[in-house]
C-alpha cells in the first residue's frame, strides 16, 4: 500500500476505491462491461473499481500503476478500511474533504480545465470526492494504529543526516543546513519510514489469513 507522507516525499499518497457493495459505478457513457476481479472473504473487487482507481491515479500523480498493482492496493485498502471500520475510526470531516477538493482543483489552470481532465478520465466530481475521503480515513488510520509504536533515537536522526540529507544536498550543489534546524522533519521523515514498514508486514500477515481468490478472464488463479 501507498501511503502518504508529510514532509519529505517518500511515497505518493494512495487512491482509494470504494468496495464493491454500495460503491459509484462507471458513467453509463462509457458502457463499461464489468466483471468481478477478486474475492475478499464475502465481499468482491470489480473491473470496473480497478479502472476507477487507476484513472485517480492518473488525475492525482500524473500516471498509473499496471493492473496487477492496483488490484493489490484495492486489496490492502479493502484490509485496512475493514479494521478501521470494525474499530468505529471517526472518518474524516466535510470541510478537510473540501479543503484537499480545493487543493487538488488548484493544480489545473481553471475549473474549465480540471472538469475536463475528470471528464477524459471517465471520473465525476462525486467520485473524486469519494476516493479522497477514503484517501484520508484510511491514511490517517495507518497513522493511529503504528505511529505510537515507531520510536527513533537521536542516533537514528544523526546517522539520517550525515549519510543521507547531507550526502544528497551534496549531490545538488546545495548547502546542507544545521542539524539542530532539520532535526523534526527528519524524525517525521523516520517515522513515516517506520510506519510504511510495520503497515507492510501487517498487510501481509493479515493477507495470508483471508480468504482470497484472483479472478482471471479464464477462471481463478
Amino acid at each position: 500500500m501507498r501511503i502518504a507522507i508529510f514532509i519529505f516525499a517518500l511515497l505518493p499518497a494512495a487512491a482509494l476505491a470504494p468496495p464493491a457493495f454500495g460503491g459509484p459505478t462507471p458513467p453509463q457513457s462509457a458502457r463499461v462491461v464489468d466483471r468481478i476481479v477478486a474475492r475478499i472473504e464475502d465481499d468482491i473487487i470489480l473491473q470496473s473499481q480497478v479502472r476507477e482507481l487507476g484513472a485517480f491515479q492518473e488525475l492525482i500523480d500524473g500516471h498509473a500503476e499496471s493492473d496487477d498493482k492496483l488490484l493489490n492496493e484495492l486489496i490492502e485498502q479493502w484490509v485496512v478500511e475493514t479494521e478501521a471500520t470494525a474499530s468505529h475510526f471517526p472518518q474524516p470531516a466535510q470541510s478537510e474533504v473540501d479543503r484537499e477538493l480545493t487543493r487538488l482543483g488548484g493544480q489545473f489552470a481553471s475549473p474549465e480545465k480540471y472538469a475536463s481532465r475528470l471528464n477524459e478520465l471517465g471520473l465525476s466530481a462525486g467520485q473524486v470526492r469519494q476516493l479522497l475521503s477514503r484517501q484520508i480515513y484510511v491514511e490517517r488510520y495507518i497513522d493511529y494504529k503504528f505511529r505510537p509504536t515507531v520510536q527513533i533515537e537521536p542516533a537514528d536522526i544523526d546517522a539520517y543526516y550525515r549519510k543521507e540529507l547531507v550526502p544528497d544536498l551534496a549531490k545538488k550543489n546545495q548547502p546542507a543546513p544545521e542539524r539542530a534546524a532539520v532535526e523534526e522533519q527528519i524524525r517525521e521523515v523516520l517515522i513515516q519510514r517506520g510506519i510504511t514498514d510495520l503497515t507492510a508486514k501487517w498487510l501481509d500477515d493479515t493477507k495470508s489469513r483471508l480468504k482470497i481468490e484472483i479472478e482471471t478472464a479464464g477462471g481463478k488463479l
